[in-house]
């Protein structure tokens, strides 16, 4: 954005006309280059980041693999759902980042298709499990920038049943350097799943630092079915208590099957737009992104030989600081949150890195019901990826999707009563993290 604006302000210099672009130039040039650029940059993000809005959002209910319509057809819908929602008309978005994990280049453009031809520019993201929430960190990038003045979110996933495995096996594969730290660290179980043994491997070293019980593992996966049986999008809605859960298959570490997320597929979109455009077209029920931050690895993640570290609670920790800070509002002040809890230990561990709850209490916070109804901050209303579904890239839109509904008091009987400011946290190993802060002020 800076570099344009320069740029133009080169072009148009007009030494009779218009001294004023005379001094501007000046004064770029009089400074230290990067630091007035860094300034510059600094104070139109402070000003332009509470100025985007969620103006619709859409979603089609998960299912198993194998009964699900083709990635095109769940892709078109929920941007169709979206776009309705908002009011507004396809030719209306100014571009589309389209997110899947397993899918062909260009999928994002056989999705949306069916909606026209504008000759729009279509981005496809692939961040791992963080890929939704990567498409919409862009979309809101675009508009914050005044790229565009309206911009379309868009994640899907068409999966295969059974636990994740690399596609490529004749090159490097990306979790190399992770998957050598946790060979180093806990050795390989070969009739685990991989993913499995990584956030497994987390949750164990974090109950024997805490001496955390089996049991409180497994009552996240208990909240999370409680929870989804309101949510007729989630793909298992039936009820399981703590002794149901603990008695299904061991997976790995503190993990039994019903405490690991099922392949999914599914798809959710939203349309994010500046606040003029919201004010333009009548958009009164617009939600506003108050703060988002994407992480990547620190050095933290291979040299401080931890499995926590491996799985990303510094990314999570470092998102959410900065996602607080540039919101104005901190953990103590959220009422309702959707985080990545993929496997019960996730869910654990985020806990603390979000802050919702100081290191070493996840137990007693879980205990005391204060991640439910009732409760301090309920977390995960829509059932979460263990019992919704975990669609790769549709998930962290399915987060902001849910959300919205929470903020707008669209989410029936799962309504979080007087939510207010909502917190989304989408994790990929490999890595990447996306923390979002909504509010419906």
């Amino acid at each position: 954005m800076i570099p344009r604006v320069v740029v133009c302000r080169f072009l148009c210099i007009d030494l009779n006309s218009q001294p004023k672009y005379i001094a501007d130039y000046q004064l770029l040039i009089e400074q230290d280059p990067i630091q007035a650029l860094n300034e510059s940059t600094s104070s139109e993000e402070n000003e332009m980041t509470n100025n985007v809005k969620v103006a619709g959002v859409g979603m089609i209910p998960f299912t198993k693999p194998g009964v699900s319509d083709d990635y095109p057809v769940m892709g078109e819908t929920a941007a169709k759902l979206a776009i309705e929602d908002a009011g507004i008309s396809y030719d209306e978005i100014g571009q589309a980042y389209v997110g899947y994990v397993y899918g062909d280049s260009t999928a994002g453009q056989a999705a949306l298709y069916g909606l026209g031809m504008t000759g729009i520019p279509v981005v496809n993201v692939n961040n791992n499990c963080a890929t939704g929430s990567s498409a919409l960190f862009l979309a809101r990038q675009a508009v914050e920038a005044g790229m565009v003045d309206c911009a379309l979110a868009l994640g899907f996933e068409q999966m295969v049943p059974g636990a994740l495995g690399a596609i490529f096996t004749d090159r490097p594969n990306p979790l190399k350097r992770m998957f050598k730290e946790m060979l180093n660290l806990q050795g390989i179980d070969k009739n685990a799943p991989g993913a499995a043994q990584y956030f497994g491997g987390a949750g164990r070293e974090y109950a024997e630092e805490f001496d955390t019980r089996t049991e409180t593992f497994a009552k996240i996966s208990e909240k999370a079915r409680r929870h989804a049986a309101n949510n007729p999008f989630a793909v298992f809605r039936d009820p399981l208590t703590v002794e149901q859960i603990l008695e299904s298959p061991h997976i790995y570490g503190p993990l039994t099957r019903f405490q690991c997320c099922p392949p999914t597929c599914g798809a959710a979109a939203a349309v994010v737009c500046s606040e003029e455009f919201a004010r333009k077209h009548g958009l009164n029920n617009a939600i506003s992104i108050k703060g988002q931050a994407m992480t990547t690895d620190f050095p933290s993640t291979l040299e401080e030989h931890s499995m926590r570290k491996l799985v990303g609670v510094d990314m999570a920790k470092e998102a959410a600081s900065q996602v607080y800070e540039q919101a104005g509002i901190g953990p103590e002040d959220v009422q309702v949150c959707e985080l990545h809890d993929c496997f019960t230990a996730n869910e654990l561990l985020t806990y603390e890195s979000l802050g919702l709850t100081p290191e070493g209490t996840a137990e007693k916070f879980i205990w005391d019901g204060d991640n439910t109804y009732g409760g301090r901050v309920v977390t995960n209303p829509s059932g979460g990826l263990l019992s919704k579904g975990h669609p790769l890239g549709a998930t962290g839109l399915a987060q902001c999707t849910e959300l919205v509904w929470q903020l707008r008091g669209d989410a029936g009987d799962r309504q979080v009563e007087g939510a207010r400011n909502a917190l989304q946290h989408n994790l990929g190993l490999g890595g990447a993290c996306v923390v979002t802060m909504y509010s419906n002020d």
